[in-house]
């Protein structure tokens, strides 16, 4: 049976070649379908074409545009040939480059020499691999010419005319695939062009959020390296400073976890023959490899640590330079020049937190300065203790201050000891302002002012239903003054059977509502007054002795208003002008004599009386004179002070406490001085002076 092809009758032999053919380009379609990647097509195409087509190595030559050359970009040929991808020849001189310009096959025999005299260096190569013949198809698309497929024999041989046209079908094939190849690998490369972009520029913004931030140029430092790493990878970062006195660079902060330790921060670094210094002085980015880093003065320690490469980067700011950047790599590795590009965009933004910190640095120096200047006048003037309504000028009221300002930034327990009216409650809020908890609550509680049976409830709470009337649950003090500070006043009325739960908070800072069984953790630091001698009472088993040592921690006397009579004055002048702007009366002058004899008046009362009595007078005064009515002020008995001591009596009470408890060592860590907390040279005089002496 005989096949007609375009009207041609065609022999066996011809409709099986053709047949053949036809399978072979099908079978070439299913595998460009199947394979992505242009050397394991060829592959493929080496095993099925051979078939058809006889030949031993098959190649793809592709035409550069941007270098005018073609270039071997894939081959498949015996395991002996010394050709290998990558070969590169002028477009005259391949003939892949004639067939690409005229785009017609072409067919060389190679020992035809006066022949193929065109391609000089091609055809030494194609001999010494033994290629006798060698044929050549344009690879074209309707949009584009791509290069050439060349095919070869070891053996001399003439393909005919329809192996000619068979390889084109292929190569017509192949060039879509190519194409097709070309556009989804540039695509790629748009692509990772477009990461690489988003990914510096989110570089740049994490540096911006971090420039707005961090805290010091440290946490600053470590979160910019931290993030460069992601796209620029280094081992070492450094911030050095520099110093215009000395010409010379310091390294300020250092970032590089394998150190060694021969590069450390505070290092000084000199500008002439460094490379830092080539960047401050050039203001342009510095590249260095490890043949280069010979060459300055650090050599020795950088090679100890490992350092191969690197990038110095100056920080200029407003024309002024600061300082240097500087990354460096353990690799043998130049930085390219996009990481050169992020990196100098890097430390521009860098050089703006570096001059804001160097300014930051200026005003806090100058603050601190002005500070101690404050400090060294408040040493001076004695009357700048700043206590609110706390007035005063006498030798007695300063040391109290004094006391206070020690003692008040701790969280220590505090009792104040003094006579009624004495201003004990003004002390607790002064403590309060002084400490580090004066931004929460001051809560106080008069524990002689609420009944026995309710005073628990008070201090510590309770829930609904715990007792008789309890029909809300109610939050306690203690739960209030959380982070803060509790002032109980009179605390030496509180009955013996709550005294067990107010040591335990005291101790262990918590306790449990009335009603409940939740244990409650608070913060609270407590500062406790009393007008009564618990000392006695622990004597007389009214107070608890754990409870009271536990108050006793540091004890403030209060002096009496009669021994710091020189504050008189003061505090007169004081109530007269803050009652007379309250009641709109022109008081100007307070007469000589009511100002002695108030001055010299006893004030059992103390400053709660003064206030009183003032307040009154101001009432009573019809014009610009304070009108004092003296008449009102008794004379003081001779059995007026019996039930009060005085200062120094309960001072030296207190001094002879604290020495039998230290076994009357004076000095050292745990004598009496420390826990006193003055000098050894202080208490001893006044020992002396209040007459205490060692008994033998």
């Amino acid at each position: 049976m005989l096949d007609v092809v375009n009207g041609q009758i065609l022999s066996p032999q011809e409709a099986d070649l053709l047949h053949s053919q036809y399978q072979a380009l099908l079978e070439i379609s299913e595998a460009i379908a199947v394979h992505r990647d242009l050397n394991e097509l060829f592959q493929d195409l080496a095993q099925r074409l051979p078939r058809i087509v006889p030949f031993d190595f098959i190649n793809l030559v592709l035409h550069d545009p941007t270098r005018e050359l073609m270039r071997l970009h894939t081959l498949v040929a015996p395991e002996t040939s010394t050709i290998r991808p990558g070969l590169e020849l002028p477009i005259d001189e391949s003939p892949a480059g004639l067939v690409w310009k005229s785009q017609q096959p072409l067919m060389i025999e190679v020992e035809n020499v006066a022949v193929e005299s065109r391609f000089p260096k091609l055809i030494p190569l194609l001999r010494k691999n033994d290629v006798q013949s060698y044929c050549v198809v344009p690879l074209t698309t309707a949009l584009r010419r791509l290069g050439a497929m060349g095919f070869g024999s070891l053996q001399r041989k003439s393909y005919p005319k329809a192996d000619f046209d068979f390889m084109q079908q292929v190569a017509n094939q192949v060039a879509v695939a190519l194409d097709n190849a070309l556009n989804f690998e540039q695509a790629q490369s748009v692509q990772q062009q477009l990461k690489e972009e988003h990914d510096r520029l989110r570089l740049l913004l994490d540096v911006n959020n971090t420039i707005v931030s961090a805290l010091d140029l440290r946490e600053l430092l470590n979160a910019v390296s931290a993030s460069l790493r992601r796209l620029v990878p280094h081992e070492y970062a450094s911030l050095s400073l520099y110093d215009a006195e000395t010409q010379r660079l310091q390294i300020h902060v250092l970032d590089f976890p394998a150190s060694k330790g021969l590069i450390q921060e505070g290092l000084w670094i000199p500008v002439e023959g460094t490379p830092h210094g080539r960047a401050l002085t050039s203001r342009q980015p510095l590249f260095v490899t490890l043949q280069e880093i010979e060459q300055f003065d650090l050599t020795p320690r950088i090679r100890a640590e490992g350092l191969k490469s690197g990038c110095f980067l100056p920080l200029i700011s407003h024309g002024r330079p600061l300082g240097t950047l500087v990354v460096a790599s353990l690799q043998e590795e130049t930085f390219p020049q996009k990481d050169a590009d992020l990196l100098h965009h890097v430390a521009n933004q860098i050089a703006i937190a570096v001059e804001n910190a160097l300014s930051y640095r200026q005003v806090v120096d100058r603050a601190n300065k002005l500070s101690e200047e404050r400090l060294y006048l408040q040493d001076e003037i004695r009357t700048e203790y700043n206590f609110e309504e706390i007035i005063g000028e006498s030798r007695a009221l300063k040391m109290i201050l004094e006391q206070l300002q020690t003692v008040a930034p701790t969280d220590s327990t505090i009792l104040i000891l003094g006579e009624t009216g004495t201003g004990k409650e003004l002390i607790a809020r002064a403590i309060h302002n002084l400490s580090g908890r004066r931004e929460r609550t001051l809560v106080k509680v008069n524990c002689a002012a609420i009944p026995t049976g309710l005073l628990e409830s008070e201090l510590f709470g309770h829930e609904k239903g715990a007792f008789t009337g309890a029909i809300t649950q109610r939050v306690g003090r203690f739960e209030l003054a959380h982070r803060g500070t509790i002032f109980l006043d009179e605390v030496g009325d509180i009955a013996l059977e709550l005294q067990p739960k107010l040591l335990r908070v005291l101790q262990e800072q918590e306790f449990e509502r009335l009603g409940s069984a939740r244990t409650i953790r608070v913060d609270v630091r407590l500062v406790a007054a009393t007008n009564a001698d618990l000392a006695q009472k622990v004597a007389q088993n009214q107070f608890r002795s754990d409870l009271y040592y536990r108050l006793n921690v540091f004890p403030v006397v209060i002096p009496p208003l009669r021994e710091r009579r020189e504050d008189i004055p003061l505090l007169v002048r004081y109530f007269a002008q803050k009652y007379a702007r309250r009641m709109k009366k022109p008081i100007e002058a307070i007469p000589t004599k009511a100002m002695t004899t108030l001055s010299e008046y006893h004030w059992p009362g103390n400053v709660r009386e003064l206030e009183n009595f003032i307040e009154r007078a101001v009432i009573l005064s019809p014009g610009a004179d304070l009108h004092v009515p003296l008449s009102e002020l008794k004379p003081l008995t001779g059995n007026a002070t019996n039930g009060a001591k005085t200062l120094e009596g309960i001072e030296r009470e207190h001094i002879l406490k604290i020495l039998r408890q230290t076994n009357w060592i004076i000095g050292g860590r745990s004598g009496a001085a420390t826990q006193l907390g003055m000098q050894r040279s202080t208490l001893q005089s006044r020992m002396k002076k209040l007459g205490i002496a060692r008994p033998k």
